[in-house]
């Protein structure tokens, strides 16, 4: 049967970022598709629930407090997965993000810290467990939660559009070395009902233009990513590495702006003459 691809029975998952939102529907889905799910986040009650909403439905979870931006945290999250299921299948790079602010505001430590959340961790990461994976599994799958950020003009995300489109060429370069042992893939998510959009979905006016300006009519749902995430990690897609898939409703453009103020000279300019 051909929904016997999409099984991931005896395989096993990380996933970051996953106490809410995206990261927890992504771990909550591989779960329902039979995998051992290793769930890491900051913060503890997030993660306990989550655990214990895959557990309530007969699947086996762990939970894992970490921050991916600590190198100690990051081996021990693949170490979790390994010293207790035995191997790693799928690893899901989910943790990330940044806020909006406009380019003359973004400080060096505000640009280098998106890089460093939305690049480099997870990089560091791929590394980890592409060996993992290879030694243990003989091989395995890739998932980098990217954004439609990284490759459409959106108004004050110039740090945030900058790491995830460095994300997006990390998984195409990575794929190439990487392959045929470990496929490596990129979700590309637009604006998608968690709380990062709240403050648009919670505003009349604001959702509404969202919706007019998406092709689908609504905000994406952590499910809609998490289907998405179960095919790339799955042996369903066992011949696609290195590719670029938009979950996003459709956008071409962005659905909401995020403004940012003009230019102008500053007060300490002199005068220009011809």
């Amino acid at each position: 049967m051909i929904l016997d691809d999409f099984r991931l029975d005896g395989r096993v998952a990380v996933i970051t970022g996953g106490g809410h939102g995206i990261g927890r529907g992504i771990a909550i889905g591989l779960a329902e598709a039979g995998a051992a799910v290793v769930v890491g986040a900051r913060t503890a009650s997030d993660l306990d629930e989550v655990v214990a909403t895959i557990e309530d439905a007969g699947g086996r979870a762990t939970a894992v407090v970490s921050d991916v931006l600590v190198e100690g945290d990051r081996r021990r999250l693949i170490e979790a997965a390994v010293s207790t299921y035995g191997r790693l299948d799928v690893l899901v790079n989910n943790a990330g993000g940044t806020g909006p602010r406009p380019a003359m505001s973004t400080s060096e430590r505000f640009f280098e810290t998106a890089l460093r959340f939305n690049v480099t961790a997870p990089f560091l990461l791929c590394q980890l467990a592409a060996q993992a994976m290879v030694d243990t599994a003989g091989g395995g799958s890739i998932v980098n939660i990217s954004s439609r950020s990284s490759d459409m003009v959106l108004g004050s995300f110039a740090a945030y559009g900058a790491g995830k489109a460095a994300l997006n060429m990390l998984t195409r370069d990575l794929a190439g070395e990487f392959a045929p042992h470990v496929r490596v893939n990129a979700i590309l998510v637009g604006g998608v009902a968690t709380q990062g959009l709240e403050v648009v979905l919670t505003d009349d006016a604001l959702r509404a233009q969202f919706e007019a300006n998406t092709p689908m009519r609504r905000p994406g749902t952590p499910r809609d990513i998490a289907c998405a995430a179960l095919y790339l990690a799955s042996p369903a897609s066992s011949w696609v590495t290195g590719s670029l898939m938009k979950v996003d409703g459709g956008v071409e453009r962005p659905a909401i702006d995020v403004p940012a103020p003009p230019l102008r000279p500053s007060a300490r300019a002199g005068s220009v003459t011809a």
